[in-house]
């Protein structure tokens, strides 16, 4: 039975490359999927776009790119990735011009847009929308496969999309390459269930699966990423790049199949509503777990719409103290700090012991040597809280005594919200360039 080979090569916005590099020479790869992308990370990515408007795609996306396209010219791995973010087109622009450096020719690549909503959101006479509407900085629906398909079979070497729900970057390449109907659901959730699985890189070999000394987990420092060989029938395997660290078994893969799922017989993806609830793993060999028994349903009629909105200002403080006192000098640091903050416009605020309750609540009195404050206030403008990272630092030569390594920083606070479009009201776009 014909099969394909589709590695991961980035489970979150600042994951590490040399992984990925590792897995594409190492392993025969028909694809990779870099998934860079999170609710707030969008956001952010809009407001950098704001301000600069050949911005807004991810922060490391040349650097990677640098290294990734020469192989993906040498060894013919397709490269899939929502690094574009807010801007796809301004990143597709960009890896044009290192091609161009790199003097690498005959690539196809790809931009896919129709995610940004914002203008429809807008425009939409919704009460839930109302309270933040003057406030929206993006508004992001969750494509599926569509854009991607249509790249692909225009002969994308390349594909850079904005906001795509993340299992659907892997999924795109089964329905491609196997010409799965757009009805066979129970195909599509196989498809979904390899994305979940692949989508957040090494935690599923190990990263997130280690545990102190309960689950160890070998050469962590030197952790491989993943790929799944997948058949026609959408059944298949996973495993680990060779020679790299971690752990790859049915109690990582397990761990994985149920992140983020409330019920897993329910997963809904714009593709299909995904079912895992009969999902078997067998450990074939040492880090390599076979997987079958996914199956969907149809998709709903609606697009998952990430919302980020401006909410204010976060100021925020550290401070340390350090001696036999420790925990006195903080907390007469924070009685001090809470007579400074009133009459100042703050409408929430946190003082936070590192280490000892910045957590979970103190249950016993515990004495330590060395103990950090942190403050986080929100406000609802710049200058206040400028104001928290200056009575912090004030305590410097005010007390109480023994305090240093001031640090302090003042952002915006780009808070998250969820709503749903009508499918009909978005239409994918591809922009293609050919070298």
């Amino acid at each position: 039975m014909r099969s394909i080979k589709i590695g991961s090569g980035a489970g979150f916005a600042g994951d590490r490359i040399d992984p990925a590099i590792h897995l594409m020479n190492s392993v025969d790869l028909d694809y990779i999927c870099f998934e860079c992308l999170a609710e707030r990370t969008i956001a952010l990515a809009q407001l950098e776009k704001l301000k600069d408007a050949k911005r807004g795609y991810n922060p490391l996306f040349e650097k990677r790119m640098r290294e990734v396209i020469p192989l993906v010219h040498q060894k013919k791995i397709k490269v899939i990735t929502n690094m574009g973010a807010a801007n796809p087109t301004e990143a597709l622009n960009v890896a044009v011009e290192l091609c161009k450096k790199l003097g690498v020719r005959n690539l196809k690549l790809a931009a896919v847009e129709g995610d940004d909503v914002l203008t429809q959101i807008i425009g939409e006479n919704s009460p839930e929308i109302a309270p933040i509407r003057d406030k929206l900085v993006s508004a992001n629906a969750y494509l599926g496969v569509e854009g991607i398909l249509n790249a692909l079979q225009q002969g994308a070497d390349i594909i850079i999309t904005g906001r795509v729900a993340d299992p659907s970057l892997f999924l795109a390449p089964l329905i491609y390459e196997f010409n799965w109907p757009m009805d066979d659901y129970t195909a599509l959730g196989k498809g979904t269930m390899v994305g979940h699985l692949l989508e957040c890189a090494a935690q599923i070999t190990g990263g997130y699966f280690a545990d102190g000394d309960q689950k160890q987990v070998p050469e962590l420092w030197n952790v491989g990423f993943p790929y799944a060989e997948v058949f026609e029938n959408g059944d298949g395997y996973l495993a680990k790049a060779p020679n790299s660290g971690g752990l790859l078994n049915k109690m990582t893969c397990t761990e994985q199949l149920l992140y983020e799922i409330e019920d897993p017989s329910v997963y809904i993806t714009p593709d299909c509503v995904a079912n895992f609830a009969g999902v078997e793993f067998e450990e074939v060999e040492k880090n390599q777990v076979s997987f079958k028994g996914a199956s969907g349903k149809p998709p709903t009629p609606t697009y998952k719409t990430s919302l980020g909105f401006r909410n204010g200002f976060l100021g925020e403080a550290q401070i340390s103290y350090g001696g036999s006192n420790a925990m006195a000098q903080a907390q007469l640091a924070i009685s001090i700090l809470k007579r400074r903050f009133e009459g100042l416009q703050i409408s929430d605020v946190n003082y936070e012991l590192i280490g000892l309750n910045s957590i979970s609540p103190i249950t016993a009195h515990t004495e330590l040597n060395e103990i950090r404050l942190r403050v986080v206030a929100k406000t609802d403008s710049c200058e206040t809280a400028e104001c928290i990272g200056q009575e912090v630092e004030a305590l410097y030569t005010n007390g109480p005594a023994a305090g240093g390594g001031v640090q302090k920083k003042v952002e915006e606070l780009i808070s998250i919200e969820a709503c749903y479009i009508d499918k009909k009201n978005i239409v994918p776009t591809v922009k293609m360039v050919s070298l």
